[in-house]
């Protein structure tokens, strides 16, 4: 086996959950073999070198070996090799310290902490208040 397509390669290689999800990936112009968007049909070789742009982090993977069968999680160091630079996995740690990065404020529900906060907001306005929404009348 000298060559093997790239969906098939990045699936076994549980870069992907599904091949599907590869193939898709490959067609939205994710996936690039060097500097060239790959095509899910692409075969690659021993020694390319695959840039998957998975936002925010785009992931490198030097090809050591070919495979066209999902492998265990153990296999995988044997056929390939990760040379993500270092920049790029500290993207992942800000994502993480940041919290929702994706969610623009006022959408949504409320986190937990904004709901504390809320709670404490109303809370304050409250103390010392002592208001009489019924009239006199309307008792």
């Amino acid at each position: 086996m000298n060559e093997v397509r790239i969906d098939k390669w990045l699936w076994a290689m549980r870069v992907f959950k599904t091949r599907t999800i590869a193939t898709e990936a490959c067609k939205k112009g994710r996936v690039y073999v060097g500097d060239v968007a790959a095509k899910p049909s692409r075969t690659i070789k021993v020694g390319d070198v695959i840039n998957v742009r998975k936002p925010p982090v785009t992931y490198s993977f030097r090809v050591l070996a070919l495979a066209q069968n999902r492998l265990g999680a153990k296999l995988v160091p044997e056929y390939m090799e990760n040379i993500t630079p270092k920049s790029e996995l500290d993207l992942l740690d800000v994502v993480r310290i940041s919290g929702f990065i994706d969610r623009r404020k006022g959408l949504g529900r409320p986190t937990k902490r904004e709901g504390r906060e809320l709670a404490n907001f109303t809370e304050s306005l409250s103390d010392g208040w002592d208001i009489d929404f019924l009239d006199d009348e309307d008792e």
